[in-house]
């Protein structure tokens, strides 16, 4: 389930929804505390046979679907792992959220997305 999937279904359960944003501040909201630094990452690889296709993708030029779905599952996964982290801390919000792409080896990356967890008022 994407992130904006399971931020409504919190809503429509009534359940408090975790504020994530690349700024500093909140608008119409206080930082009351800092509760630290929270991340989250995964390393994803595609099949060897969508490799192939990729491959054959980047002759005849166009954009490689294959590795488009594979960030956007990753930066999922690692923006999910990371309001796992804060909601553990019990942040009202994660502010400052950064993304990082690393090539670990060929076919397979890293997304690391990282922020600082807040409690607001």
């Amino acid at each position: 389930m994407m992130v904006a999937e399971r931020k409504a279904a919190a809503a429509a359960e009534g359940c408090n929804i975790m504020i994530t944003t690349t700024t500093d501040s909140i608008p119409e909201k206080q930082i009351s505390e800092i509760l630290g630094v929270v991340k989250g990452n995964t390393i994803r690889a595609k099949w060897f046979g969508k490799d192939i296709v990729s491959g054959l993708r980047q002759i005849v030029g166009g954009e490689l679907k294959e590795y488009t779905e594979m960030l956007v599952e990753a930066r999922e996964e690692a923006l999910k792992r990371m309001e796992d982290q804060a909601v553990e801390l019990k942040a009202d919000a994660v502010i400052n959220i950064r993304f990082s792409t690393s090539q670990v080896m060929k076919s397979a990356a890293e997304i690391l997305v990282y922020g600082t967890a807040v409690k607001l008022r």
